[in-house]
């Protein structure tokens, strides 16, 4: 609250006239007129409203931090404020003793009109004014979101126009801290979305142990285009499937997810192999948003006893299996079928795959071969990524060190993180 000053003189008649000279940009501006000339950008600007413009002015000369004079405007309700405050005005001087809008608006609430300029004016710093004989209707004009109060019978220029300055500045810090609190409270809401959206393996009553790795290629994402998720159905078939969404923005993050959800409930509803696919691509079909729009998918279904497996590959790359008595190497490819999304009668055929009594799978999307190896631009590929499992393998890796040592070594051959989203799922059978 500004210190008690004596109360300044009234404003010569020519003063008054200037400061009503200086006004009429605004009221031009407001009327669709072209102002004659446009005040500098940093030159502050006060909108007064206030019930008596015709008395003697409340408002003194006044001069910002650079002495040049504020820039006055007068209003004498609300809907000429309305007109007036255009985008080059700063701060509103408000006088609590304006009649509020409505005779039953004022009775019930003595701050409505503030409230009401309030809403009328959200990005504008607000000055109430008020007598000196009601200090505490000032002090609540601030609780309810003014920047500060004066009171009006001790206004002196100078204090004034540092009040104004003040209440300006602190606007944009609040303005700027509340815009910072939503966006750290989106963030957050954001983090918490996506984790829910990452699947949560069902694996109970199997012997089979799972582990996997998730990258998105989006910055400070945690959930990209590609996909993946494991079940058990009640006849002890474990089925596990990963996918990947062309593209790599929170559009196919949102499509990845939902094929990832009708891949679980049809699974659960008895459907495999063809069939299932089929009915993903008239999901994906419709969720899409243009017709380009396609994902590749690669699906195993493990039967109970975990010697054997079908494999079902629709445009994505096959999986690599690891047993002790041979080398790692890829599983047959021959029967790849197209991408969900590119034909419309597609069929997807399913293969028969011996495992043997002790394995391990790993099922991977493209970002972890598309990855450059030094500086010529050449990329991994399968036959390199395969080459580089063999080596931690031959370390005696395996679990979830073994995809950490296998993602974190693409991308150091990468010179950096992947471009694209990484997802890496690997089962494992114990003899």
């Amino acid at each position: 609250m500004p210190v008690p000053v004596p109360r300044p003189r009234a404003m010569p008649a020519a003063e008054s006239g200037q400061a009503q000279a200086e006004s009429r940009p605004g009221i031009q501006a407001a009327q669709g007129q072209a102002p004659r000339g446009k005040a500098p950008s940093d030159t502050l600007t006060l909108l007064v409203i206030e019930d008596d413009p015709t008395g003697p002015p409340i408002v003194p000369e006044m001069l910002d931090s650079a002495g040049r004079p504020i820039r006055l405007r007068t209003a004498r309700n609300l809907t000429e404020a309305e007109r007036l405050l255009t985008h080059d005005v700063q701060c509103i001087l408000l006088d609590l003793a304006l009649p509020a809008p409505g005779r039953a608006a004022a009775e019930d609430d003595e701050l409505a009109v503030l409230r009401h300029v309030l809403q009328l004016a959200p990005r504008h710093a607000v000055l109430a004014l008020t007598a000196s004989c009601d200090a505490e209707r000032g002090a609540e004009a601030v609780r309810v979101g003014a920047q500060d109060y004066l009171f009006r019978d001790e206004l002196d220029g100078r204090l004034l126009s540092r009040a104004i300055r003040y209440a300006v500045e602190r606007k944009r810090s609040e303005t700027a801290e509340r815009r910072l609190t939503e966006s750290r409270l989106r963030a957050q809401e954001n983090a918490r979305l996506e984790r829910g959206l990452l699947p949560n393996p069902l694996l109970d009553g199997s012997s089979l142990r799972f582990a996997a790795r998730y990258r998105p290629g989006r910055s400070r994402a945690l959930l990209g285009g590609d996909f993946y998720d494991t079940v058990r159905t009640p006849d002890g078939t474990v089925h596990a499937m990963i996918g990947d969404v062309c593209g790599h923005g929170p559009d196919e993050a949102a499509l990845g997810v939902e094929l990832r959800i009708a891949w679980r409930a049809l699974t659960l509803a008895g459907l495999c192999g063809d069939e299932l696919l089929s009915t993903l691509q008239q999901v994906l079909e419709h969720e899409r948003d243009n017709e380009e729009i396609f994902a590749t998918l690669c699906t195993v279904d493990i039967a109970p006893d975990g010697r054997r497996a079908g494999l079902c590959l629709a445009g994505h790359p096959s999986p690599l299996i690891a047993r002790p008595d041979r080398q790692a190497e890829l599983l047959p490819y021959n029967n790849n079928g197209p991408a969900l999304g590119l034909l419309p009668r597609a069929r997807w055929p399913r293969m028969q795959v011996e495992l043997g009594p002790a394995w391990s799978l790993m099922l991977y999307t493209d970002g972890l071969i598309e990855g450059r190896v030094g500086e010529g631009g050449e990329r991994l590929g399968l036959e390199g990524m395969v080459e580089l499992v063999r080596r931690r393998l031959a370390e005696g890796l395996g679990g979830e060190d073994l995809l950490r040592a296998t993602v974190n070594e693409v991308r150091d051959l990468n010179g950096g993180e992947l471009a694209d989203d990484v997802a890496v799922v690997l089962l494992s059978r114990a003899p």
